[in-house]
């Protein structure tokens, strides 16, 4: 189901000044889009009718009644979520008790693996795995927070026997995938999708043949358009959030959806793997 919401959110890079007042009075309180006809919600945020409707298509709908629907519907599918850790706002504010903070937290979390999960593309979720069953190498790069799932993601394809690199240094990338042959696959992992380094690593790998994977939260980001294949996360990072919290654990949620895909496709081979290297290490843990 296409979520009102999260199409608002990806559109947000590509808006002008006009449409994204009116996209942040949406964001801030959904409900003012079943409440209030094209007329009335361009009269409250000071901007004419035409401007919501510019809005609505560039969220990818025909126009503000599609959008109002979807948007009515993604605030129902919230309410539940935040019902569980008795949340109305899950923006943290400086005056919250540590209780507050705790459950605003975990409502913000448990947001951004269910709504990528409800978004992510399945078909090329599936086509990516079958690449990397089949790839004689994975080049996997990601710097900053993004180097976290990008590391995850390569320990995960090198426990199953799939010959995997994870780059945090821009030059070993490069000169890496600059010797890459059709049929191994590159991975680049970054939230905005904005990191130069990584483009620069997409691009080269497909001059070289080897399918090209984004993992980004901005689908039409400079990384989303490099690759061949996209992974998209649903996460939001607010003020309190700059340490990509919730951004990590929706990369890290694709990770998984890839890593159990993997396994299914083979259980009684990577049985064999993951035993072999868990015996590798039995001695290392105390009795």
């Amino acid at each position: 189901m296409n979520s009102g919401i999260l199409a608002l959110q990806r559109a947000l890079p590509r808006l002008s000044s006009s449409e994204r007042r009116v996209a942040d009075a949406v964001l801030a309180r959904p409900l003012v889009v079943v409440e209030s006809t094209i007329s009335q919600l361009a009269s409250l945020c000071e901007t004419s009718p035409g401007t919501v409707a510019r809005l609505c298509r560039a969220a990818g709908f025909s126009g503000y009644k599609d959008f109002r629907i979807a948007v009515g519907t993604a605030h129902a599918y919230a309410d539940p979520a935040e019902g569980v850790f008795r949340v109305s706002d899950a923006e943290i504010a400086a005056s919250d008790s540590l209780a507050d903070v705790v459950a605003k937290v975990a409502s913000q979390q448990v947001r951004a693996i269910e709504n990528t999960a409800r978004a992510v593309d399945l078909e090329a979720l599936d086509v990516v795995a079958s690449a990397l069953r089949d790839a004689p190498r994975v080049d996997v790069f990601g710097i900053g927070s993004s180097g976290l799932a990008a590391s995850d993601l390569h320990i995960k394809l090198h426990r199953l026997g799939i010959p995997s690199v994870h780059w945090t240094d821009t030059h070993l990338a490069l000169t890496s995938v600059a010797v890459t042959r059709p049929g191994a696959v590159a991975i680049a992992v970054s939230h905005t999708g904005q990191t130069h380094e990584a483009v620069e690593f997409l691009a080269l790998a497909e001059r070289q043949g080897a399918r090209t994977v984004a993992i980004t939260n901005a689908p039409h980001s400079p990384l989303g358009r490099a690759a061949e294949l996209l992974l998209a996360t649903v996460a939001e990072e607010g003020v309190f959030r700059a340490g990509a919290m919730s951004s990590r654990l929706a990369q890290m949620a694709i990770i998984d959806f890839l890593y159990v895909r993997l396994v299914q496709g083979d259980v009684a081979g990577t049985d064999v793997m993951l035993r072999a290297t868990r015996a590798a290490v039995e001695g290392h843990r105390a009795p």
